[in-house]
């Protein structure tokens, strides 16, 4: 690795520097003013619209406040001239376009405001609260040997965010209503159907032979987690994210289930054969610009092309592989029921049968979202596929 990014300005008439930290992979800022609570809203949103870094000095709430007024500035509703009635409606892959470019451009401004904390993951700044325990479940110890670092006040939120989402855990109905507590940068269980699903398909008969599953991209391990508690009696759960491997293995212990459950570091799939394998892939085919969306967004459907392309050669004989997927990438145009058919047929699999479920997310029913027309038509599928019958 090469050495770390620096962002560097004036202070007090000196040169100053400081490592750089973004988990999206920003750059760090070329243009920094230092600011106080003497800014106002205004100037700041003209600031940061520009791609200025606005490096706080004052009072840690007074920031929050400012990128709460920051906020608003950008999703204040345009003026401008109504579409006319005969326009052509924008397609859907169009609208998606644009609503990943507009929070692109939403987050590069947001993320201007930036925060000061030396080596031990502690702020100087007054009332700033101690978020040096979330600081270090994402970064890692403390290094006052290190010297201080910079970084968005938007990402040190996500930080907190994912640190109470870690203290509180998720609530699984298909567990019981045992809790998975997902760790910064692994995707939360929080879209109780598909887990539904993997809990009411039927298992296949070759798992009587031989009681193994293989969970390929296990995440916070809430697959695995399943399938241990429907009494398959050992599972191999894979993901090549450390960060993912950690979580799963702290809900396994929770949960006691390291006796079922072996996690293995892999892209994909562990040696050997299963009776049955299952795997959760990115539902969206486009890039992610952070580490938690990695969970949702798969450039070219590389791990779901992947997962089809590899799955016959680790399926034991009468076994089944389970693909859990949204159709919400087919209603915005960026993949077709056809070409995921095909992806199928060309690794050789039969589709056994598919079930079904709504989502049930807030997003679904909330028709002021850009990609409200998408959501309201998904569908999550588990699909049941095997090896095709040779002729």
């Amino acid at each position: 690795m090469g050495e770390p990014l620096q962002m560097h300005w004036v202070e007090a008439g000196e040169a100053r520097s400081a490592r750089w930290r973004s988990e999206s992979g920003a750059a760090p800022p070329k243009r920094v003013q230092l600011a106080d609570d003497t800014l106002t809203a205004d100037a700041a949103f003209r600031l940061a619209s520009e791609g200025t870094a606005i490096l706080w000095r004052g009072d840690f709430q007074n920031a929050r406040q400012l990128l709460q007024a920051l906020a608003r500035r950008i999703d204040k509703p345009k003026k401008g001239k109504k579409p006319k009635p005969d326009a052509p409606a924008i397609s859907p892959i169009d609208a998606f376009n644009l609503h990943r470019q507009a929070q692109s451009q939403r987050a590069r401004t947001l993320g201007m405001l930036v925060l000061e904390f030396d080596g031990e993951h502690h702020s100087s700044l007054r009332r700033a609260p101690d978020v040096a325990e979330a600081c270090r479940e994402a970064y890692g110890p403390g290094d006052k040997a290190q010297g201080s670092y910079v970084v968005s006040l938007r990402e040190i939120q996500g930080l907190i965010g994912a640190h109470e989402w870690r203290k509180k855990g998720v609530e699984i109905a298909a567990l019981g209503g045992e809790r998975i507590h997902p760790h910064y940068g692994v995707f939360a269980p929080v879209r109780g159907e598909y887990l539904a699903l993997v809990a009411e398909a039927p298992l296949p008969p070759a798992l009587k032979a031989e009681s193994l599953a293989f969970d390929i991209g296990t995440g916070t391990g809430v697959l695995a987690a399943i399938l241990a508690r429907r009494g398959v009696q050992q599972i191999v759960a894979t993901d090549q994210d450390p960060r993912a491997l950690v979580c799963a293995q702290e809900n396994l212990v929770r949960l006691g289930l390291t006796d079922r459950v072996a996690l293995q570091a892999a892209d994909l799939f562990p040696p050997g054969r299963a009776p049955l394998i299952v795997c959760n892939p990115p539902w969206v085919p486009a890039r992610p610009s952070s580490p938690v969306e990695h969970a949702v967004y798969d450039p070219d459907s590389r791990m779901l092309r992947g997962f089809l392309q590899g799955v016959g050669d680790h399926l034991a004989p009468g076994g089944e592989a389970w693909l859990i997927l949204s159709d919400l990438a087919e209603h915005l145009g960026l993949r077709s029921r056809s070409e995921l058919l095909a992806w199928i047929d060309a690794a050789g699999l039969q589709v056994v049968s598919r079930m079904d479920t709504r989502p049930q997310h807030p997003k679904a029913g909330d028709a002021s979202d850009p990609l409200h027309a998408a959501r309201a038509a998904e569908n999550t599928s588990l699909w049941r596929l095997a090896a095709r019958a040779s002729t």
